[in-house]
């Protein structure tokens, strides 16, 4: 999810439609009869209830992988305009994205930012599994970014457990400016499952912060990543900025 930087469309449904399994049980066997994944802790992520699936984010083609490689139906936020576009080439981006669990959400800040976790939040109350990405936005440089706390705010206010989850490999399949996917080796790896109620309440900044530390802890261990120390976004500008954002750093969410 982005930092998270979105505002959310109608919320979505409850669980993925019928269409979601029949593209899954085509898909899920003709990726790994030609990608070969290698997936580990899948028996990890919990079969039924609320669940969040934290992962790191290296390539567009994550939101497909995670899907396709988790145990159970799972749903995430995408761009809205996957949503929107015109004729026949936006009527398969709408069917396909659609099909595989996504929600549409349009860019924008800040109480939009809260707009997108409401769509997560409903998803998850709902009983089902939702997947996101707390650093945001994808790595372009292969390191593990600052998990934002948004993912914490979800776990903390619905009750749900986070599975972190690690991918090695993804940004081989389709580099940044790649027009077509490639066959690379990947690898998904699911992590323990982590409740993390006793870092204390969703309205604790304090909390949200451990929370999300301890949850981008539980990501590194299984990508294996370098880690960035810093938010992946574009550094503030001007000296006031700079020490502003020292002196009294604002919550990503």
């Amino acid at each position: 999810m982005s930092e998270i930087e979105a505002d959310a469309v109608p919320a979505p449904p409850s669980k993925p439609g019928p269409v979601y399994g029949l593209v899954r049980g085509v898909l899920r066997p003709l990726v790994r009869l030609v990608y070969r994944p290698t997936i580990t802790g899948a028996e990890r992520v919990p079969r039924h209830g609320a669940v969040i699936l934290a992962s790191n984010h290296l390539s567009f083609v994550d939101s497909i992988v995670i899907p396709l490689a988790a145990p159970r139906p799972v749903q995430f936020l995408a761009k809205s305009h996957y949503f929107t576009g015109p004729g026949l080439k936006g009527w398969v981006s709408r069917t396909f994205f659609t099909a595989i669990g996504a929600v549409g959400v349009e860019r924008g800040a800040g109480a939009a930012a809260q707009a997108a976790l409401d769509q997560g939040r409903r998803i998850l109350e709902a009983g089902n599994a939702f997947a996101l990405y707390p650093e945001g936005t994808r790595s372009l440089d292969g390191r593990l970014y600052k998990g934002r706390t948004g993912v914490a705010w979800l776990a903390l206010t619905t009750g749900a457990v986070v599975v972190p989850v690690g991918l090695v490999g993804t940004q081989e399949i389709q580099p940044v400016g790649s027009s077509l996917p490639r066959v690379r080796p990947v690898t998904v790896r699911f992590g323990a499952p982590i409740d993390v109620s006793r870092h204390g309440t969703a309205d604790s900044g304090r909390a949200r912060r451990a929370a999300t530390d301890e949850i981008m802890a539980a990501i590194h261990a299984l990508s294996g990543q370098e880690l960035a120390n810093a938010y992946n976004e574009v550094p503030p500008h001007g000296a006031l900025a700079k020490i502003a954002d020292r002196v009294a750093p604002r919550e990503r969410v």
